[in-house]
């Protein structure tokens, strides 16, 4: 199975980010830049990724529950979704995402998590962890001036704020020509606030 680890949005968050989806949308569409290769995600489908993990066996899925299960609950935190950007940069992009403040929980629930998983046969990461909400995708790497200059215009929207209180193992089901699928396995919790 296709798997990783995430935080899922309240529907709030999620509607906020679809309401801004449309609005791109719809201004591209009155461009010449229409056409360049974007593909949107789903909001259905926009997480918070922890930690990506591909295509794993049975038998490591048992390892990383029980894993996973034994690590100590992680404190509570809230995050702040704000503005927009691009990867690697606005002159060759490949994602269009939303942005996230957070405190350094995010980062240190992400770092035990590769932690655990390195312990029981999982890579570890080599990439400094950047938190975000992908959008879009770009089939080509070539300059989008309209969603740059939408993206600038926009680079301090407030898009909400929620409580990090959980986790997920999901499962990504690959359809072509149909948006993926992702179905919950596993819920982590983190512990209340002291």
């Amino acid at each position: 199975m296709r798997a990783f680890l995430a935080i899922d949005l309240p529907n709030k968050i999620r509607e906020e980010l679809a309401r801004r989806q449309a609005q791109f949308q719809r201004a591209l569409a009155a461009t010449s830049d229409r056409d360049r290769g974007v593909r949107w995600v789903h909001p259905e489908g926009i997480h918070l990724t922890l930690k990506f993990l591909g295509e794993i066996s049975d038998e490591k899925f048992h390892r990383l529950i029980e894993q996973l299960g034994n690590q100590a609950p992680f404190e509570e935190f809230s995050v702040k979704v704000k503005g927009f950007g691009f990867f690697p940069d606005d002159r060759r992009p490949r994602v269009f995402w939303a942005g996230v403040e957070a405190p350094a929980a995010l980062a240190q629930l992400a770092a035990q998590i590769d932690a655990a998983l390195t312990l029981i046969g999982f890579a570890p990461e080599t990439r400094t962890f950047k938190p975000h909400l992908t959008l879009a995708r770009f089939n080509r790497l070539a300059p989008q001036p309209a969603l740059t200059n939408l993206a600038h215009q926009e680079r301090d929207a407030d898009l909400g704020q929620f409580k990090v209180a959980e986790f997920y193992l999901f499962e990504s089901r690959l359809a072509r020509g149909a948006p993926a699928q992702y179905l919950k396995l596993r819920r982590f919790p983190g512990g209340e606030k002291v």
